[in-house]
């Protein structure tokens, strides 16, 4: 079977699975900053722990302008719980002024600004494209990186190769669901540890 069909049969069960696929990170409704700041806090933690801090963080500061006013101290101290939080807290420090500076306190709606902000790499920004400005992108974390491989649909070597490969054998409209649903079904059945092929509905569908 070719990645194509392979990706068509699977994009069947994501959908049957999860016909619905909402962001589970907390952030204002029609608020790119927080959003903005949600995703880059959420890199090597989890969505739970991140919704534990974001409303703290959001009601001292939900814009850019509040945001470059905190002192990197008192952001640090409500972020602390999530790793990487030194350079998390300097990070959303620096990036709040220079949107501030740059882009007149607006989240910018391309890669190469968005990836030109402090904390913010290429993975990050594709989910505020696709997800914030609705622009075909296709995010690929560490999870959808391993999930591409089992599944066959890429050979794994990077994940800069595994967003290539996705966006090959998946219609361009469906990248911004997809995303959503692969990180769902990653979580609830198909594991980076204690993972059982027989026990999961799309690698018991491949087992050769």
């Amino acid at each position: 079977m070719n990645r194509k069909k392979r990706a068509q049969q699977i994009m069947q069960i994501l959908d049957r699975l999860y016909p619905k696929a909402p962001i589970l990170l907390k952030h204002k409704q029609d608020n790119h900053f927080t959003f903005l700041v949600a995703v880059l806090l959420s890199a090597r933690a989890t969505d739970k722990v991140v919704n534990k801090i974001t409303p703290t963080l959001f009601e001292l500061a939900d814009t850019p302008e509040k945001m470059m006013k905190v002192p990197v101290k008192k952001i640090r101290e409500i972020i602390k719980p999530i790793g990487l939080s030194p350079a998390k807290s300097k990070n959303i420090k620096a990036l709040s002024q220079i949107l501030v500076n740059q882009f007149k306190g607006k989240v910018p709606d391309s890669f190469a600004a968005l990836e030109s902000l402090p904390g913010v790499g290429h993975k990050t920004a594709s989910v505020i494209m696709a997800q914030a400005f609705h622009h075909p992108a296709f995010p690929v974390d560490t999870h959808i990186h391993r999930l591409a491989k089992r599944w066959g649909l890429s050979n794994g070597k990077s994940v800069v190769q595994t967003e290539r490969d996705l966006k090959k054998v998946f219609p361009k409209e469906k990248w911004k669901k997809l995303h959503l649903q692969m990180i769902f079904f990653g979580r609830e059945y198909c594991k980076a540890l204690k993972h059982k092929e027989t026990d999961c509905p799309i690698c018991s569908r491949f087992q050769t």
